[in-house]
């Protein structure tokens, strides 16, 4: 049988692979398939068909990687050389197609793109409801997640710490459209069978948010023992300690993958989906006198007229003309754009052509 597609055992189906998943694997015969698991720096950890292994890349993959995304991440569906460590640590060949990808502005003054995590279905936006909450904040983890073409779900953890839980849910509520929000608590498991909805076999949820409020702590107990380290919030300024230090993913013993993320402290947009986000403002603006409206000054601003009439708040229209500045997409002409997602979900465009291609040997035989 070739090794590109085999019959793939139990193991890896717990992991999320599918027929799709297969048959494009099965396009590489001398190579098998493994999927991501943890990353530190540039080593990694895999599972493959019979267990575990240490892996890093191979210098071709390196090579043709046009930007950050062109190297594997958590999440990542990988073909490598071997399926043992016995003669040392596996290679990655190559990346299969990813049907999400999220991302953000690596950290710093350089305009790069660093990738959280890829093929995730579900993104749970954690954040606490004590001095964490913050609404522009869950702007920027919206405008990420729906760019990613995961399903974004916000998670209010620490509700016991809440004094005024339905005016905190009916302001995210404002500013979230279309969006599933979760309140839950610790100390009681409220809210986590709302959460082990989403926890259904086969599928990939990631847990993003600032340091400290409470996913570890939330992932544990989905899991049932504490497989990851958390500390308590500090008494000074309510605020937890950050206690995840790299990307990695984990089995849940009902079915279901979980990816946890370390904090950030700072979420700087490389690309995001504004539209989605600010849906509501981007509705209102539809109806403006002009198409070019800066929703400044000019006469038949229905932006201006909703901000005076207080059926849009002036604090999230700035977040919104803030995020559409920040975001590298603005101004991009149609090839650029396409190029950016061909990076994004293929890595680089040699990557994409080097499937092509084998597409194409495949009809022919």
């Amino acid at each position: 049988m070739r090794k590109g597609l085999k019959s793939v055992n139990s193991e890896l189906k717990k992991y999320g692979i599918n027929e799709a998943i297969e048959q494009e694997a099965a396009l590489y015969q001398d190579l098998f398939i493994a999927r991501v698991i943890e990353q530190h720096r540039d080593l990694y950890r895999v599972i493959g068909e019979y267990g575990e292994l240490g892996a890093s890349i191979s210098g071709k993959l390196a090579y043709h990687a046009d930007n950050q995304t062109g190297f594997p991440a958590v999440g990542d569906w990988v073909m490598i050389d071997r399926t043992d460590e016995r003669s040392g640590s596996a290679i990655i060949h190559h990346i299969l197609s990813r049907k999400s990808l999220l991302t953000r502005q690596a950290a710093g003054t350089g305009n790069s793109q660093q990738v959280i995590a890829a093929n995730i279905d579900t993104i749970f936006i954690c954040m606490s409801l004590n001095a964490d909450f913050n609404l522009r904040r869950i702007e920027r983890y919206l405008a990420i997640a729906w760019d990613s073409m995961a399903i974004p779900v916000i998670v209010l953890t620490k509700s016991d710490l809440c004094r005024n839980l339905q005016q905190k849910m009916d302001e995210i509520a404002a500013v979230s459209r279309g969006v599933d929000v979760i309140a839950c608590s610790a100390e009681s498991e409220y809210g986590y069978e709302a959460i082990k909805a989403y926890l259904t076999q086969d599928k990939t949820v990631a847990f993003v948010g600032s340091s400290g409020v409470g996913k570890s702590t939330l992932i544990n107990r989905l899991i049932g023992q504490d497989i990851l380290a958390t500390q308590e919030i500090r008494k000074d300024d309510d605020k937890g300690r950050h206690t995840t230090t790299h990307r990695q993913l984990l089995l849940l013993p009902k079915g279901g993958i979980v990816i946890d993320t370390p904090g950030m402290r700072e979420l700087q947009l490389y690309t995001g989906n504004i539209a989605k986000t600010f849906e509501d403002i981007e509705e209102i603006a539809d109806g403006c006198r002009y198409s070019d409206c800066s929703h400044e000054t000019e006469p038949g601003c229905e932006i201006r007229k909703a901000i005076e009439n207080g059926i849009l708040s002036e604090k999230r229209f700035e977040s919104y003309q803030k995020l559409r500045r920040e975001i590298s997409y603005d101004g991009l002409n149609a090839r650029q754009l396409e190029n950016e997602k061909i990076h994004r979900m293929f890595g680089s465009k040699g990557e994409m052509k080097q499937m092509r291609n084998h597409l194409k040997d495949k009809k022919r035989r």
